[in-house]
């Protein structure tokens, strides 16, 4: 476990610049010394906003996109190219203009792909293609991506881990539907909480007012089944990336002064 560094930038769009950079230099770093990349992709607006950001940044052509595994933290159990999915909206905000290869962009099975309207089937499959992708060196059912990427709900829910739900409580499978959501679509898949824990580094990301008191409630000692975001934290690395409204209820002593 490693305790969580906060940096709180002016505004949600330098946030997203700045992670955008951020992550460039650590797929770089990750392909020079091990060959290969893999990062989980989040969706929402920061999620998104980052992508977008990265698809504009001079340095993304330092990246071997051919050599970049992405996967995802969660996934709306939505037909294939639903404009909801996270999927789709990775696509057009960055995925669409970069030579990835097809079949290192792991996507979560739709609601009409070849598990129909099972979730649950579709949650175990993804399971499987990540034990697939796990190495003896990972000593988990996951690979030990580089970075994973979170989105922090107002309600302190990451990936589609709600706080008190089953969901959040599963400590023995690293993927799972999710049924009954708060917040539409109702259906989802995500990562569990110790898969997100097999991480070298999770960065979560928060950007408006309506992310404060989320960000105060996760950084302040909550338990995880309350505040899922309080249990998401890397191997490595734990970094919450704000922006000055969503760190308006944190003390200062949580971060230095040069960070805004």
């Amino acid at each position: 476990m490693s305790a969580p560094q906060v940096v709180v930038h002016r505004d949600k769009d330098l946030m997203a610049k700045a992670a955008a950079a951020r992550l460039i230099t650590k797929i770089v770093d990750a392909q020079a010394a091990r060959g290969a990349a893999s990062v989980v992709l989040t969706g929402g607006r920061n999620g998104n906003g980052l992508l977008a950001a990265l698809a504009e940044a001079p340095a993304r052509d330092a990246v071997d996109w051919s050599r970049l595994d992405l996967w995802w933290g969660d996934e709306r159990f939505l037909p294939d190219g639903d404009p909801e999915r996270n999927h789709t909206q990775a696509r057009d905000a960055l995925l669409d203009s970069v030579p990835l290869d097809p079949a290192r962009v792991h996507a979560m099975a739709p609601s009409n792909g070849p598990y129909g309207n099972d979730a649950d089937a579709a949650a175990e499959a993804y399971a499987v293609e990540l034990a697939a992708a796990a190495g003896p060196e990972d000593h988990a059912p996951v690979p030990s991506f580089d970075v994973l990427l979170l989105g922090v709900g107002p309600d302190t829910h990451v990936a589609s881990l709600f706080p008190e739900l089953p969901a959040v409580r599963e400590t023995e499978r690293p993927v799972v539907a999710v049924h009954g959501a708060p917040k539409p679509p109702p259906t989802r898949i995500s990562l569990t909480l110790p898969a997100i824990r097999a991480a070298r580094e999770v960065w979560l990301l928060a950007a408006g007012e309506d992310k404060a008191k989320a960000a105060a409630m996760a950084l302040s000692g909550a338990g995880e089944i309350q505040a899922p975001a309080a249990g998401a934290y890397g191997r490595s690395r734990t970094l919450w990336l704000l922006d000055e409204a969503a760190a308006s209820q944190l003390p200062r002593s949580l971060y230095p002064p040069a960070s805004a």
